[in-house]
């Protein structure tokens, strides 16, 4: 676990070095940054779900701990990354996925039919995430290493009982996890784009993990186990594997269908 937990104040500087992109014992946080963390934990402890109200801005500042103006700098964070929504005279609510790139945009381009699209698409995919994975093993907090190792278990729980639907719900929840423990906004919001686009094909929504869901269980915890270690080499291989795997299980399932 690469993430140091320490108790910083909202004005609180140090300078000690950042090396190899992990942060140093000391290293300045933005208080809004753990805040913004700690708001997404209170979202998952109060179970609230896409289009749920949240807590107001007083409510979170007296709930955290924090000053009015460090919530508002958090929200901030949140919604440029599309996990909550601010809507003025109404609250905050819990986002309901739509990123910052948006996906209307991608309708006058993207073909779900199109066997080259849905390829490509993999390999953007399989950048983003072995990127996402990289930075992740640098930079995830210990509660964002929480709700990864969480999405792994959900998908293999939902293996073990053959429910697809709790296999999808971690699948989603792991590759979003991943790329929110990045630190990097445009990749969230890319990673989400690109699954997006994904269920728009009927193929891939009916494979869910596919033919190898029992595997790709297993690649989703060696991914988290890198990015837990702090390793981002190998973070990035399991990403890559992973995808490549998902993508080879696609293609013999279109053989399959086509061919019999």
């Amino acid at each position: 676990m690469n993430a140091v937990e320490e108790p910083f104040s909202s004005g609180e500087l140090s300078r000690a070095p950042v090396i190899a992109g992990k942060r140093e014992p000391g290293t300045y946080r933005p208080g809004y940054e753990r805040l913004a963390e700690q708001i997404l934990e209170l979202i998952g402890e109060l179970a609230l779900v896409p289009g749920d109200r949240m807590p107001t801005e007083t409510e979170l500042a007296s709930r955290l701990g924090a000053s009015r103006t460090m919530v508002r700098e958090a929200v901030k964070i949140l919604s440029a990354i599309g996990r909550v929504r601010a809507h003025k005279g109404r609250g905050l609510y819990v986002a309901d996925g739509e990123s910052m790139l948006g996906a209307r945009r991608w309708s006058g381009f993207f073909l779900p039919t199109n066997l080259d699209h849905i390829f490509m698409l993999f390999e953007f995919r399989r950048a983003q995430e072995a990127e996402a994975s990289r930075l992740a093993a640098a930079r995830a907090s210990p509660s964002e290493l929480k709700v990864i190792e969480t999405a792994v278990q959900t998908c293999r729980d939902g293996f073990a009982s053959a429910d697809n639907a709790q296999i999808a719900e971690g699948d989603d929840a792991f590759h979003l996890g991943v790329a929110a423990a990045s630190h990097n906004a445009f990749l969230v919001a890319a990673v989400r784009e690109a699954r997006m686009l994904q269920r728009q094909v009927s193929l891939l929504s009916q494979l869910g993990l596919g033919g190898h869901a029992d595997a790709a269980v297993e690649e989703h915890d060696a991914i988290f186990r890198a990015i837990r270690d702090g390793e981002p080499d190998a973070a990035a291989k399991a990403s890559c594997l992973h995808l490549d795997n998902t993508l080879m299980d696609y293609r013999r399932e279109i053989q399959r269908r086509v061919f019999g």
